[in-house]
């Protein structure tokens, strides 16, 4: 249809004559009420930000030497953050003479990681930045975490 017949119709039934792609050959455009229409698309964008999760990095220090009932609770912690949906920075920090035992940090940061294995999942294998050991933990998706819970029950 021409553009001349394409305004008269819309003119005709009190509505706007909006382009849809411009680019295409030939342009596409369509009889719609402007201002509805913005509005339509205002009320999606709302929408599509309200359903948007900003995902935060949380971050718990260990240390070489550290007892396991401290890992215990340092996991639940990090347990919490991850049930919660934010990313865990799990960092264990070498001081002086501590760094003759990397063998006794990474250690401890995979007992951290056989902690949280039931609501996480390691991102970032343990390596060195600078002086500290870091990885990166994220959590399971929330239907895996389930599936686990009921297979628990059947065992008991």
């Amino acid at each position: 249809m021409s553009k001349r017949d394409a305004l008269a119709l819309a003119e005709q039934r009190g509505l706007d004559l909006v382009l849809m792609s411009p680019n295409a050959n030939p342009p596409v455009a369509k009889i719609l009420d402007y201002g509805k229409y913005r509005y339509e698309l205002q009320k999606r964008a709302k929408e599509a930000k309200k359903k948007q999760r900003t995902i935060q990095i949380k971050e718990i220090r260990l240390s070489t030497f550290i007892e396991e009932h401290d890992v215990d609770v340092k996991a639940k912690t990090a347990c919490k953050f991850l049930k919660n949906g934010d990313k865990v920075k799990v960092s264990l920090r070498f001081r002086g003479r501590e760094r003759n035992y990397v063998n006794k940090g990474r250690d401890v940061m995979t007992a951290f990681a056989d902690a949280c294995k039931e609501y996480g999942v390691m991102d970032k294998k343990p390596q060195f930045e600078g002086r500290s050991l870091t990885m990166f933990l994220s959590p399971k998706p929330a239907e895996k975490r389930a599936d686990s819970h009921k297979d628990e029950e059947k065992s008991e």
